[in-house]
């Protein structure tokens, strides 16, 4: 079952299933709030840097089956944010399109390119020193960015170039991402409100 419900830059998506159910909401001219629970503790830190540092508005609530494991409820929230974050950009009008951030964190140092353009794609190169950072597991990481990209229909790549502590390395990351993601949707002027595409279509 998905409910989905759109404003002006803004969404809102309902999505049940046998093993989540999920509420999302994000507004993408926000200050940057976060109303955060998957249930999984570090995976709402990270979240709250992408509200944070993207300047989005951001609600997540999730209720999952967490006694099987952390899998199901991290890709199901990067399928409904997706899908929200789609919906909120709507025809895409007067968008920057492309997005680009290097951030830092200590030694640690991640990179994520972003192009809203339509045909979904992951190139993923992190990779992290232990298997878990808290209660999560770190290979999910990788499944969150890669629904999140097949649902908002981007394509996204997300390298590590430095760093040996992983909650340092997912955070970059995670803040490259929301400066990335930023930069793409924010309006520009001098597009006048067309489609950034030679094709005319996104």
């Amino acid at each position: 079952m998905e409910e989905i419900m759109t404003d002006a830059r803004q969404s809102r998506i309902h999505r049940k299933t046998g093993e989540t159910d999920i509420s999302v909401s994000i507004n993408l001219d926000g200050s940057g709030q976060a109303e955060l629970d998957s249930g999984i503790g570090f995976f709402d830190h990270m979240l709250t840097a992408l509200a944070k540092h993207g300047g989005f508005d951001l609600e997540v609530r999730c209720h999952g089956d967490l006694h099987v494991d952390g899998h199901h409820t991290v890709e199901d929230i990067g399928i409904a944010l997706g899908k929200a974050f789609a919906q909120a950009l709507g025809d895409k009008r007067g968008i920057t399109r492309f997005g680009h951030a290097l951030v830092p964190l200590d030694e640690a140092l991640c990179e994520v390119v972003v192009d809203i353009s339509g045909r979904p794609y992951l190139a993923w190169n992190v990779s992290f020193v232990r298997e878990r950072i808290g209660e999560m597991d770190t290979d999910l990481f990788e499944e969150f960015y890669r629904a999140f990209a097949m649902a908002a229909s981007i394509a996204l790549h997300v390298t590590c170039k430095a760093g040996r502590n992983a909650h340092h390395i997912a955070e970059s990351g995670f803040k490259a991402f929301a400066r990335a993601l930023r930069m793409a949707v924010a309006l520009d002027p001098r597009v006048a409100g067309s489609v950034p595409s030679t094709k005319g279509v996104l």
